[in-house]
């Protein structure tokens, strides 16, 4: 179900922990199956859960908690907004609203192409860098002006 290289990879998180701990490696296993397969399925959620030795209704309680994890497809690159009361403030929801009209989309839905999915986040703690966007779980943008979402977009593409 998941590669040898991302089952190495659980491994290490799992070695980060006491035998008797393992669950607490679940936030991590599940991140990397996510990063092979793009989302996670209800049947690898399953099999982390097993892999990791822990009950399947432990790992999707994790899944279903966090917005960081898909449980469906997204587009090629996940814009994730911030738009908290901070970053609102500091113009969050304008930098949404201007990705939801530049991309013809709204929060939770995909571009036709498959290229981008747009998704409204919690607290990034990044309040005094608003607006921001994280693509794909893993790369703060700062200061994202109608300027920088351009160059940003222009970028991905």
């Amino acid at each position: 179900m998941l590669s040898p290289q991302s089952l190495q990879q659980i491994d290490t998180e799992l070695a980060k922990y006491p035998a008797d701990q393992r669950r607490s490696a679940i936030m991590g296993a599940l991140r990397i199956a996510q990063t092979e397969k793009g989302w996670l399925s209800a049947e690898t959620i399953e099999y982390v859960a097993d892999y990791v030795g822990i009950a399947p209704a432990a790992a999707y309680e994790i899944a279903t908690f966090y917005n960081m994890y898909d449980l469906a497809p997204v587009g090629k690159y996940k814009l994730t907004v911030c738009t908290n009361l901070p970053c609102a403030l500091r113009g969050g929801v304008n930098a949404a609203d201007y990705l939801k009209q530049k991309l013809g989309i709204g929060f939770g839905e995909t571009t036709s192409d498959g290229l981008y999915t747009l998704v409204e986040g919690e607290c990034m703690g990044a309040c005094g860098d608003a607006p921001v966007v994280l693509v794909n779980n893993h790369k703060m943008c700062s200061f994202m002006t109608e300027e920088a979402i351009e160059a940003k977009l222009a970028e991905l593409r």
